[in-house]
């Protein structure tokens, strides 16, 4: 039965960009020249970012929903993230919006993840308008970029009402927005008249009882766990007799404790809400993300969010290092097990994995970002844990070997072109397009296993001095492509424990680039260095000075150590080996082997020496 009414009163929006092209920015002059602040009152910069490593990074990691209101009209604007990394929460945005406001850079143009977030919206049919933002750039050229994003739209296969979009310029940082790049425009006055006529009112079945699909959770200390959704089709009422409809189709009783609708970025409690409105409800506590909620008496189950496979796996454990509990709250294996099932609560991206020992997990997710931020997250919340090297997860089709892939984007000096070609045909990569435009810079496509990109992302910044562009989009999976070294140096590993000496590191330096400098803590298996050689060596970093009583000229110059650069959670995971961990706690990241004896190490060496003979 097809929706036969509209609720003229609510416009349910998502605003899509690549990282860092303004939206978040743009949603703070929305809520400024909306009205939703008193004049005079002290707003922090990007309110929407309410995490700290998202005000940290600068970046949108978690779908965030508010709402303004322009002319009686109330738009429930969704932000998005731009990572891919993070497309389930682009997913579940979709899922309760009828439109979207693409916002693309009028230096950059459509990048990488523009295509995924723009291919996601056109897919589930949605309305778009336009917005080249940033126009203010000295080296805008926004003619330009709108024919690429023409380009764009036609290749993902945009329908004729999805190619008939409204074009909008924008200063989003100003809370400019204007029709033509000529008007003297100095509000966003256009931006919300467009939304309101160009994007679809929800559309609903008279017919048909209240229906919800919960697209995402919420927690508040009060009430417990938050249902978030839009409403399909019907009318809620504060205390309702409800219930969810799980995965397995079956409907458990819901009484509704309290009925929530959003002004601005807070919840207000509300006795009854709309169909379209997007609501927040409180009154169970056993539900996921897809689940749908209806009247006890009507249950009927709506089409579940679903979202794309995990792609990479880390293995987390349980931190079993000499220095284990001495920097973190939250040491168990059970802390850690209760924080990743919150996690897959959350974040349906996230799959996780027992083992049978209980003190090793194996996670799933969309990429080794979005695994990192999962484990600063958890660091900061006061947990200890060792984490592996980020895998690909294969699959067998047809009884072959298969493997994600990814189209990798390359956006470098004329000069590094030969560098950054030579690395990833080592890495199994094929250039599918290339372009020169004649000033200096190339871009280059390059279809490349997903393993090839795990490391490469620092190698990649050193090789071009810091100027390469890197981006990349998961394209799907095709055959194993082959073997290739994913480490040219080894590992420097010490093989006590005790505290780095500034005589033994200055004497080691000559050996690799060294890690840790002198007063640091160390203990037997720590990695301590990066070896020059391809293989490991065990060293002693606490080595001292001998004494005596002989002084001879020059002989007691004092030691100048390298300066090291501190080693952060990403370049920890893409550095390590596959016989290597991560310890993280909230105050230290440290390398290790995960077989940290350096004798039983040589004896597994040994065997696997040995098995390679036979073989």
């Amino acid at each position: 039965m097809k929706d036969n009414a509209v609720n003229e009163g609510i416009r349910n929006i998502a605003i899509i960009a690549h990282v860092d092209h303004g939206k978040t920015t743009l949603v703070d002059s929305m809520f400024h020249q909306s009205g939703m602040f008193r004049k005079g009152q002290e707003v922090e910069e990007r309110i929407m970012d309410s995490m700290d490593l998202e005000k940290e990074r600068g970046i949108t990691i978690s779908a965030k929903n508010c709402s303004v209101i322009w002319n009686d009209i109330k738009i429930n604007i969704l932000d998005t993230p731009g990572h891919a990394d993070f497309s389930a929460e682009v997913e579940r945005a979709l899922s309760m919006v009828d439109g979207a406001i693409l916002l693309v850079d009028a230096s950059e143009g459509p990048l990488p993840q523009t295509r995924f977030v723009l291919k996601k919206t056109l897919e589930a049919g949605h309305k778009i308008i336009v917005v080249v933002n940033k126009i203010d750039r000295h080296d805008a050229r926004p003619e330009q970029v709108l024919d690429e994003i023409y380009d764009l739209f036609i290749d993902l296969d945009a329908d004729e009402d999805q190619l008939d979009f409204p074009v909008l310029y924008a200063i989003g940082r100003d809370g400019i927005v204007k029709e033509n790049l000529e008007d003297d425009v100095d509000d966003l006055q256009i931006l919300f008249k467009k939304v309101a006529e160009e994007l679809p009112p929800p559309a609903y079945n008279t017919e048909e009882p209240f229906q919800m699909v919960i697209a995402d959770l919420g927690y508040s200390d009060y009430v417990g766990r938050l249902a978030i959704g839009k409403v399909r089709h019907g009318v809620v009422k504060a205390k309702d007799q409800l219930a969810c409809i799980d995965e397995n189709n079956q409907a458990i009783p819901l009484k509704v404790t309290m009925l929530q609708v959003y002004n601005g970025m807070a919840f207000e409690e509300a006795q009854e809400a709309q169909t379209g409105d997007i609501v927040v409800i409180s009154g169970i506590d056993d539900f996921q993300i897809g689940d749908t909620i209806c009247h006890k008496e009507t249950p009927k189950a709506l089409p579940r969010i679903t979202v794309d496979e995990p792609t990479v796996s880390m293995n987390f454990s349980i931190n079993n290092s000499p220095f284990a509990g001495l920097e973190g709250k939250l040491v168990q294996s059970s802390k850690i097990r209760e924080r990743l099932i919150k996690e897959t609560l959350l974040n349906v991206a996230i799959k996780v994995e027992f083992s049978s020992d209980r003190e090793s997990f194996i996670v799933k997710g969309r990429g080794e970002f979005q695994m990192a931020i999962l484990i600063e997250t958890m660091r900061r919340e006061g947990f200890e844990l060792c984490v592996g090297r980020p895998e690909v997860i294969y699959k067998k089709i047809d009884g072959k070997k298969h493997e994600p892939v990814e189209k990798l984007f390359i956006d470098c000096e004329e000069s590094f072109m030969g560098i950054v070609t030579e690395k990833l045909s080592i890495r199994k990569g094929k250039m599918v397009n290339l372009v020169n435009n004649g000033k200096g810079r190339v871009n280059m496509e390059f279809s490349i296993p997903s393993r090839s990109i795990i490391g490469y992302r620092d190698e990649f910044l050193t090789d071009t001095k810091g100027t390469g562009i890197m981006n990349s989009l998961f394209s799907g999976y095709e055959e194993y492509r082959g073997d290739f070294p994913t480490r040219f140096t080894g590992s420097i590993v010490s093989d006590r424990k005790g505290k780095g000496v500034a005589y033994g590191i200055y004497n080691l330096e000559p050996r690799g680039r060294m890690l840790i400098t002198p007063g640091t803590p160390v203990y037997e298996g720590m990695i301590v260095g990066e070896h020059n050689k391809e293989s490991d060596i065990n060293v002693n970093p606490c080595k001292e000075k001998k004494l005596s009583n002989v002084r001879a000229s020059g002989k007691d110059d004092s030691v100048a150590c390298t300066t090291v650069k501190p080693i952060v959670l990403e370049a920890a995971l893409n550095f390590i080996r596959d016989d290597e961990m991560v310890e993280v706690t909230p105050e230290s990241i440290r390398l290790r082997k995960a077989v940290l004896s350096s004798q039983q190490r040589h004896l597994i060496q040994g065997k696997i020496k040995k098995k390679k003979l036979n073989s």
